[in-house]
């Protein structure tokens, strides 16, 4: 007999949001100016960046969790490279995500040999020849992501390497998703929603310029900012 239910491994990614001030009125008022653009992130959770604030009393959380809610953003965990803003996520419902901390190396150096560094773990690229649907998710973890078809509105793809896709993409697609800045998306129909790259983004709500929509186009990070350009045949 069957159980009720079963625990199985799963990937989600989420993105974050940092906020870089505590000024609720400033808040309210840029959510009110980008809602059209926030409102492809409805329903998606995220992850509260509060890096910018040393401590808990220097922001009021429960008014800018409300404030977000009211766009339909909500906020499922809080994170802060001080433990001291666990009780405060636990305060209002939230995981807390801990950022490493900052720490010097204080140890002189020995004549011990130094540990060889550690090799990457490569796969062999995975390979998709058939239609991605909406609400599919596929992921390729340590390798690069090959698309044979049609990536619909509402499908989302992921790679810890580049992704290419031979086909239209009108879902997401999200390169470099272990943070290799270095990853890259080719595409031969761009109509994305989303794209991102080692988590740098661009939601892709107006239609692009003439020479990249629906044309074959890479995207790729240059000094942290996401390029999307051209491919041009000889």
């Amino acid at each position: 007999m069957k159980t009720t239910f079963e625990v199985k491994s799963a990937r989600l990614d989420v993105l974050s949001i940092q906020l870089n001030t505590a000024d609720l009125a400033q808040i309210h008022a840029d959510l009110k100016t980008r809602a059209a653009r926030l409102s492809e992130f409805r329903h998606i959770p995220f992850i509260l960046d509060v890096t910018a604030f040393e401590r808990p009393a220097a922001l009021n959380l429960a008014r800018v969790i409300t404030l977000f809610a009211q766009f339909h953003l909500k906020f499922v965990a809080l994170r802060h490279r001080n433990q001291q803003w666990a009780e405060t996520a636990q305060q209002h419902h939230l995981l807390f995500s801990k950022l490493p901390e900052n720490t010097a190396a204080s140890a002189a150096p020995t004549t011990a040999t130094p540990p060889k560094e550690k090799q990457p773990l490569i796969k062999p690229p995975l390979v998709i020849d058939r239609p991605i649907r909406t609400g599919q998710q596929v992921y390729a973890e340590n390798s690069d992501l090959l698309v044979m078809a049609l990536v619909s509105e509402g499908a989302e793809i992921l790679a810890d390497g580049n992704i290419y896709v031979y086909a239209r993409l009108r879902g997401r697609a999200l390169a470099g998703a272990g943070g290799n800045k270095n990853a890259r998306i080719f595409v031969q129909s761009l109509q994305a929603e989303l794209v991102s790259v080692a988590g740098v983004y661009r939601v892709l709500d107006q239609q692009l310029p003439a020479h990249l929509h629906h044309k074959p186009a890479q995207i790729y990070l240059q000094e942290d900012r996401l390029v999307i350009s051209a491919i041009e045949a000889d």
